[in-house]
């Protein structure tokens, strides 16, 4: 397959299995790094910094959209677990070895549930300002069910994903939403606000990923697994996992500073080089 080494460019493609149509991109030539996006999001709200300097740190980075939910097919639902039976398919679909499973937001609920059901698909786990399982010593924060279940302006972006304390993260994201703005073709539909809401539900959980078996699969696993975090977050607060740093022994913990619930779109060029630095690749 030949790669584009452009996420402006990437074209559209699709898979056929389990009676539904993936749409997915691919970026770069190297190790496989499939990511599983946030809630509410598609491929289009990657920020392409972000895929870009990955595909340069050595990784083919594979994006997609769920089931039922931009230009793929099929039911569509926020179970974490049919998430990450999307992300097997497609793996397997595409005949991919030895993968980077990653994550942001429900999205790394997702990867998590990949690395417990499929660890023989997965060689490392790169989580993006998600959630652990189980009970939660920091749940979110209400603002963000408030902000999540509207349509969102600028300052509700700022809120969530960086810090409207400091200029210079209004001012990152402000670059940031300029570069995801730039492809101007082969959009995937944005995802359905009433539709999504439903599945939110109106105040935070504890826990929010009630998985038992995921929980042990992590204090079990010789994968090993990245966290890259904020320092306020207030959708998942990087504090849950820093709990269970001496009861997950793979598990690798970075945090971004002065940043929300999207690190790596306030330090795209930073972000891809820790992940690459925590697998091993290079250009």
């Amino acid at each position: 397959m030949d790669n584009i080494s452009s996420s402006h460019s990437a074209p559209t493609q699709f898979v056929d299995v389990g009676g539904r149509r993936l749409a997915y991109r691919s970026v770069g030539r190297g190790k496989p790094l499939v990511l599983c996006v946030r809630f509410r999001g598609t491929m289009d709200t990657w920020d392409p910094l972000f895929l870009d300097s990955l595909a340069e740190q050595g990784f083919r980075v594979v994006t997609f959209d769920y089931s039922g939910l931009g230009q793929s097919t099929g039911e569509r639902t926020y179970n974490p677990a049919a998430l990450a039976q999307d992300a097997i398919d497609l793996i397997l679909a595409l005949d991919l070895k030895d993968v980077v499973i990653g994550g942001w937001s429900v999205g790394g609920m997702a990867a998590q549930i990949v690395l417990a059901k499929a660890p023989a698909l997965v060689s490392h786990a790169v989580l993006i300002a998600t959630t652990p399982p189980g009970p939660l010593v920091k749940p979110g924060e209400q603002l963000f069910y408030t902000l999540a279940r509207r349509e969102n302006d600028f300052d509700d972006l700022v809120t969530v994903f960086f810090e409207p304390a400091s200029p210079a993260s209004r001012a990152a994201a402000e670059q940031s939403l300029k570069r995801t703005s730039e492809r101007k073709h082969d959009l995937s539909p944005s995802v359905p606000l009433e539709w999504a809401a439903e599945q939110l539900g109106d105040r935070p959980r504890n826990p929010m990923f009630p998985a038992d078996a995921v929980l042990q699969a992590l204090k079990s696993t010789q994968i090993p697994v990245l966290h890259l975090g904020a320092d306020h977050d207030i959708v998942f607060p990087v504090e849950n996992w820093y709990a269970l740093n001496a009861q997950l022994p793979t598990l690798h913990l970075v945090t971004l500073p002065r940043t929300g619930h999207g690190p790596h779109l306030q330090y795209p060029q930073a972000s891809a080089k820790h992940i690459a630095a925590f697998v091993g690749v290079s250009a």
